[in-house]
């Protein structure tokens, strides 16, 4: 990254349809001017001071750009802001992720049980940074550096999940396809290997291998169901009811059966763990 607005600047853009990040990064960034006037600092010279150019200091003090948290912190720095600054990255930390994906994690962070079944590759939250990193790169078009950092940034934040007091049930299911795939590299994929047996070791955890020779099972493309303590849940199926989240209990309840079935079908989970591990061995 090089300073003063040259290239590759800190911060990410703002979707104008998201009214809540628009209201949060307007409020933001009006405390941000407030109080660099206050100080007594043009815009050029405290870009300068924070290490970063005069134009990406009017669009973050404008609500037009997200800025990352280290400019935050050097911005409280700077002005002697107390912490009150880098606090605010509590709040843009939240809008950074596009909307659908806050939507989803914040469905995933109410949920107490949830069900997953894919077969294209691994579940965002089995994912580990670098293994998402290489997959998200390989989306058409081609992300932006930006755009890449912020989805990778997105799916990584949804792993909360598994550090919640009390913690949900999480049931996954994964095609042998998904296992095997280098994506990344031989290397990504067997640190990746590593994690998913260090993931399905917790409690509430379980994770299925379903063998590329279970030619005949109702699985295909993407299924996940989450069920929330009120008794509601949500489910979305990449072949049914045009992938969208359906609410309706019938149709809930014809997901559910339908990954009832895929998991009877897979192996079961210290079988997968074994065969996770001989995959291991492979490579």
């Amino acid at each position: 990254m090089l300073v003063n607005g040259e290239a590759d600047e800190p911060g990410w853009e703002v979707d104008p349809d998201d009214e809540w990040g628009v209201a949060v990064l307007a409020t933001v960034g009006r405390q941000l001017k407030l109080r660099r006037e206050a100080a007594g600092m043009r815009a050029g010279d405290f870009g300068i001071a924070v290490g970063y150019g005069e134009d990406l200091v009017y669009k973050v003090e404008g609500g037009k750009r997200i800025p990352r948290r280290e400019y935050l912190e050097k911005a409280d720095q700077v002005l002697d802001a107390g912490g009150l600054l880098a606090a605010t990255w509590e709040d843009v930390r939240r809008v950074r992720y596009p909307k659908q994906v806050r939507d989803l994690a914040k469905l995933e962070s109410r949920a107490v049980e949830s069900l997953s079944y894919g077969s294209y590759s691994l579940h965002g939250l089995l994912q580990t940074e670098e293994y998402a990193r290489a997959l998200l790169s390989r989306r058409r078009p081609v992300l932006t550096e930006d755009e890449l950092e912020n989805a990778v940034a997105a799916r990584m934040g949804r792993k909360a999940m598994f550090e919640r007091a009390p913690a949900p049930a999480l049931s996954f299911v994964q095609e042998e396809a998904t296992l095997r795939r280098p994506v990344g590299g031989m290397m990504v994929l067997r640190r990746q290997l590593e994690h998913l047996l260090e993931i399905g070791r917790l409690r509430h955890v379980e994770i299925q291998v379903m063998p590329t020779s279970r030619g005949d099972h109702p699985g295909g493309g993407r299924l996940q169901v989450l069920k929330f303590e009120d008794g509601t849940a949500v489910g979305r199926a990449d072949d049914e009811y045009g992938s969208r989240a359906v609410t309706d209990p019938r149709q809930l309840r014809i997901l559910e059966l339908r990954y009832g079935t895929i998991r009877a079908e897979a192996l079961p989970t210290r079988e997968s763990a074994a065969f996770i591990e001989q995959l291991l061995g492979e490579k």
